[in-house]
């Protein structure tokens, strides 16, 4: 079976995290903070925390920028709940804007038309960069400056990619951004996410509630410790702390980022040639980025082809090809329907949804699978 993603393990991954299990610590040792400096390096950010997974990490983000009850936040309808429901764990209402019609991210006349609008404006805006595409991240930062809210991109496709002069992750556009290390992104440590930040106030946050909110930092704590024991709990934080098993896997993958970008570039760019006759819509690419391609999505051109999108996967599956869709528009979930959203709301996520597909990309997907996929699917929307 051919699936949409999967992550790429050689020796020298293995046997990184072999010398970490041979070592004195499985967890809170030397190993995470060399992954941190080391992804904080490769983004050009200045600082890097790392956590259990993308979730927990949107999560203590939205609590560094002092989200809370009262307060709304911003994202694109086309994403994992997880960019919006990290708003919720807050307690803060959430609202969407709807995305542009080709790169498929946040439109930015959408969102400039949103704001002007708005009675309540929002305190974080959580743009994603879907596929691995960023977003026009400076128009977004304008609008920032403008109506005062907080930036956490939504990177988790996007390690690897570039926007305008800068890696995605840089910060350079935004308060804070957020990796994502699942078996199918780019890079994996199994399961873990990462928020990056140039700001050292939300760094010194962000590692608080990252860990209980409990420190031994003398200009934290309200006395004077009892002894070298001594800590304190100072305000109300997760245990979202990777381990050194992850993170050790995590620097090893990392040697090979650019590798993976690259031959994913190269896969894409040969989907482009092989599919340009077909009745699909071709993912547009905003000359301003440089994906990372961790999804390869097309839009299926029903007025020339007369089958449903569920035959169409089923009749895939049966050839040995498992596509996927990314995704159902979050204010469709029976959850945020009970929060007052319908369907109408964003109509051209609701259009991207009844067309779109993913199509198998990973760096170890081979020409001769990916000549098949594409044989399979001209065969399929005959």
């Amino acid at each position: 079976m051919i699936y949409y993603g999967k992550q790429c393990i050689d020796e020298q991954d293995i046997n990184a995290v072999i010398e970490v299990l041979k070592s004195d610590f499985l967890t809170q040792g030397p190993a995470i903070e060399k992954f941190e400096q080391a992804v904080a390096e490769y983004c050009g950010a200045k600082y890097a925390v790392a956590v259990t997974n993308a979730t927990s990490a949107l999560h203590i983000a939205c609590m560094a920028a002092g989200l809370g009850a009262g307060d709304t936040l911003w994202t694109s309808p086309i994403t994992f709940t997880a960019s919006a429901n990290c708003g919720r764990y807050c307690g803060a209402d959430v609202d969407f804007v709807d995305i542009d019609n080709d790169t498929y991210n946040m439109s930015i006349t959408a969102l400039k038309e949103k704001l002007e609008k708005a009675e309540v404006k929002p305190k974080v805006v959580v743009p994603v960069h879907l596929a691995g595409q960023s977003c026009e991240m400076a128009e977004i930062h304008k609008l920032a400056e403008q109506y005062g809210f907080t930036i956490i991109e939504d990177a988790s496709h996007a390690i690897g990619a570039d926007y305008k002069d800068t890696k995605v992750g840089c910060c350079k556009y935004s308060d804070m951004v957020v990796f994502s290390f699942h078996p199918v992104k780019i890079i994996t440590t199994g399961e873990g996410g990462m928020v990056l930040t140039n700001n050292r106030e939300l760094y010194k946050k962000l590692t608080l509630y990252r860990s209980h909110c409990i420190t031994r930092d003398p200009e934290l704590m309200t006395k004077e410790a009892d002894g070298p024991w001594y800590y304190q709990q100072i305000g109300l934080g997760f245990n979202y702390r990777m381990t050194d098993i992850q993170a050790a896997l995590g620097c090893s993958q990392l040697t090979k980022v650019d590798k993976f970008v690259a031959r994913r570039r190269e896969l894409a760019a040969r989907y482009n040639e092989l599919l340009k006759d077909l009745p699909v819509k071709l993912p547009y690419q905003n000359p301003e980025t440089n994906s990372s391609w961790h999804l390869y999505l097309v839009r299926i051109d029903f007025s020339k082809v007369n089958k449903a999108k569920t035959q169409i996967f089923a009749e895939m599956k049966e050839k040995g090809i498992c596509l996927n869709l990314h995704y159902i528009p979050v204010h469709t979930q029976p959850y945020y329907q009970n929060l007052g959203f319908k369907k109408g709301d964003f109509p051209v996520s609701e259009k991207y949804y009844e067309e779109v597909f993913t199509l198998p990309l990973y760096y170890s997907l081979t020409e001769k699978q990916q000549d098949y996929i594409v044989n399979a699917l001209k065969e399929v929307l005959q």
